[in-house]
């Protein structure tokens, strides 16, 4: 049985919600940060840099909020939450996957971390003001990408919607869509899945 690391209000609720939505068996494994868990010996046997998410399946660890997801999701190919190899559909599948991980996230972290998460003494204003830009840029893009299109990749919803419309949520929680109407009814639409609900509990 796979075993998922799990903290709330971390990226940890994104295999989470895949594992919801696949309905497999799995152990959720709670990690208290507050207690520093996640800097253990033990977890750090898992994951070498005491981060959230890991998990383990079989014994073998995996961690990378992305990659378990593209891992999990090719585990159970019959449940269709990622295209069919060699398609294009599979190509466009990883292009935001990709673009999640490497061009979406880090201006988000980075408004996040100057703007509330850091120590007052620590933040630097022009460090926000950079993310929430590139950000906002990208959300400019996204609305007319996503506008009229009910998921990411074709039709049906994918392990690329989990990513995608987590980030998108984390942006909206700090006030940043409010002048992307699709992007909001987006992540409305994949944050009221029953999947979701419970990855968040």
């Amino acid at each position: 049985m796979m075993k998922l690391y799990f903290a709330q209000h971390t990226r940890a609720t994104r295999p989470r919600w895949l594992l919801e939505e696949l309905g497999v068996p799995y152990e959720l494994v709670p990690v208290d940060l507050l207690q520093r868990e996640h800097k253990s010996p033990e977890y750090l046997r898992v994951h070498p840099m005491g981060s959230m998410p890991a998990l383990e399946d079989d014994g073998h660890a995996v961690f990378e909020s992305a990659a378990i997801l593209l891992h999990v999701a090719d585990k159970f190919p019959d449940k269709g939450f990622a295209p069919a190899l060699g398609t294009v559909e599979r190509a466009e599948y990883y292009q935001w996957m990709m673009f999640c991980m490497a061009t979406m996230e880090p201006p988000l972290s980075a408004y996040s971390a100057h703007s509330r998460f850091l120590p007052e003494h620590e933040r630097v204003p022009a460090e926000a003001d950079r993310g929430k830009k590139r950000f906002t840029d990208i959300a400019r893009m996204l609305e007319e990408k996503l506008k009229g299109r009910p998921f990411l990749v074709g039709e049906r919803f994918t392990a690329a919607d989990v990513v995608m419309a987590s980030i998108l949520n984390w942006g909206g929680g700090m006030g940043l869509l409010e002048d992307f109407p699709a992007l909001r009814a987006y992540v409305e639409r994949q944050m009221a899945r029953p999947a979701a609900q419970r990855a968040q509990q």
